[in-house]
């Protein structure tokens, strides 16, 4: 008896696109390694080590964000502005997904619908510098580009391509441990002990609060009562959606030979008579608003793989850009294949995001509008420290909420740069936090950050907004 056999499965790729097609166009952020042939070694390693992630995760948030796109779900994108390799331990990654997870079930309860987490965790090691030098103790030396490129230290500045090698392994440590307390229930989130809200300064914003997670927590005992929880046995057959919630892992797509070293031809498992190319390094990238060139190499890059992909979108961005860039990387128009993450500042949303809602609208293109209040927002604060404020945070986010329902759109997301941990970075936030206490625990190698408590202030802000369920005017006081 002889078996069928197995036919090889048809490539599927974007017209003249190859995974180095990058190379033939011009490139900004780029890094230049003094020995080219060390860094030769350690690309054709990288290519040599096995996925951190699989097609079948990267399908799954593509249909997630499909459904963001069509006003199904709404996308919470959240973490650190630049990972350090010293994250990659216990205690970090539990605080960043605690946060996280307490932030989408405040989120589900306010819009009642499906929440998609994406940390910006796992690989969110490089960042883009205004300048590549800068200046230190009278000498000029070259700017830090993130722990897979250079050191914070001044004296460990030149580029070294084994910080590569060490980014994939501590992105793959991260990856297993985030996987490992999943699958244990670490997902539980609904013991009282959890919500502590001590740092709420004002008893009315409390009083607040507290009726959400009363409402949260009544909401929780009850799946509990009816077989739903995750510490109780129960025959009921009643599939326990709190311990199985995803977290997909998420980086800005800036360094291409890393990325490219990660990319691979793979079945598509929607389609097994396809093959595609994947980047297997995480789940979602996204393009900078300095590297968005329209020929540029990460555009280029972008438009060949099948992961979901972000763009972020400044004041620079003009309408007619952006749907030539849609057209690039998003030929077939699909729900939710890109998300747009919007970054004017608080000032500038009125001027910009119309434009682009009603760009996009004529175009037919279907995205994820995401909102991060963040980048457009930082200021030097008077102790000599970048910071942000949380009223500019919270106008740009309610902003762009009015806008999106006054043009027929919908907002979809947010992108927080955010840490689980009690740092002193931003200014504001229902615990006060005022500019002399920056430097208590100023502890961001880049940008500043919501610690915990500022973090759950955006997603009970925004609960309360989608729990409207119409347009609004003003902001809610921080």
């Amino acid at each position: 008896m002889t078996s069928t056999p197995v036919l090889p499965a048809d490539i599927s790729v974007a017209k003249g696109w190859a995974p180095d097609s990058w190379r033939t166009k011009p490139i900004l952020q780029d890094v230049d390694y003094p020995d080219q042939a060390h860094l030769d070694r350690v690309l054709e390693k990288l290519a040599r080590l096995p996925p951190m992630v699989v097609p079948g995760e990267i399908h799954r948030l593509r249909q997630q964000l499909a459904d963001v796109a069509l006003g199904k779900a709404f996308l919470l994108q959240g973490g650190d502005c630049a990972e350090l390799f010293d994250y990659c331990a216990q205690s970090p990654i539990e605080a960043k997904l605690k946060v996280l997870l307490q932030m989408s079930l405040v989120l589900i309860w306010g819009s009642r619908m499906p929440v998609v987490r994406i940390a910006r965790i796992a690989g969110q090691y490089a960042k883009p510098r205004s300048k590549p030098t800068e200046m230190h103790e009278g000498q000029e030396i070259l700017s830090y580009r993130g722990d897979n490129v250079n050191g914070y230290d001044p004296a460990d500045r030149n580029p070294d391509p084994e910080r590569l090698l060490g980014a994939y392994f501590h992105s793959a440590a991260t990856l297993n441990y985030v996987r490992s307390i999943l699958s244990e229930g670490f997902a539980d989130l609904h013991h009282p002990s959890n919500w502590n809200l001590h740092h709420v300064k004002s008893s009315t914003l409390r009083q607040e609060y507290q009726t959400i997670v009363d409402r949260l927590t009544d909401a929780l005992d009850f799946m509990k009562t009816i077989g739903a929880d995750p510490n109780a046995s129960s025959s009921s057959g009643i599939i326990n959606a709190l311990s199985t919630v995803d977290i997909f892992a998420s980086h800005e797509g800036l360094l291409l030979d890393y990325e490219q070293s990660l990319t691979r031809l793979l079945v598509d498992p929607t389609d097994p008579t396809r093959q595609k190319y994947y980047n297997v390094g995480t789940h979602f990238l996204w393009i900078g608003d300095r590297t968005r060139q329209l020929n540029g190499a990460h555009i280029e890059y972008f438009r060949g793989i099948e992961n979901p992909i972000g763009i972020k979108c400044g004041p620079s961005m003009k309408p007619d850009e952006l749907v030539a860039l849609l057209d690039v990387v998003d030929a077939d128009k699909q729900p939710g294949k890109v998300t747009l993450i919007t970054r004017y500042g608080a000032d500038q949303v009125d001027k910009c995001l119309p434009g682009h809602i009603k760009a996009v609208q004529q175009s037919g293109h279907i995205v994820v509008w995401a909102c991060d209040p963040m980048h457009g927002n930082t200021k030097q604060s008077v102790s000599g420290v970048k910071t942000r404020h949380l009223m500019d945070i919270t106008r740009e986010l309610s902003q762009a909420i009015r806008i999106h329902t006054q043009y027929g759109s919908h907002l979809g997301g947010v992108h927080l740069e955010l840490t689980g941990d009690r740092v002193t970075e931003c200014v504001g936030g229902s615990m006060e936090l005022l500019d002399a206490e920056l430097l208590e625990r100023y502890e961001t190698h880049c940008d500043p950050r919501l610690n915990y408590e500022q973090a759950l202030d955006m997603a009970f802000l925004i609960a309360k907004y989608q729990e409207k369920k119409r347009g609004f005017s003003g902001v809610m006081s921080l």
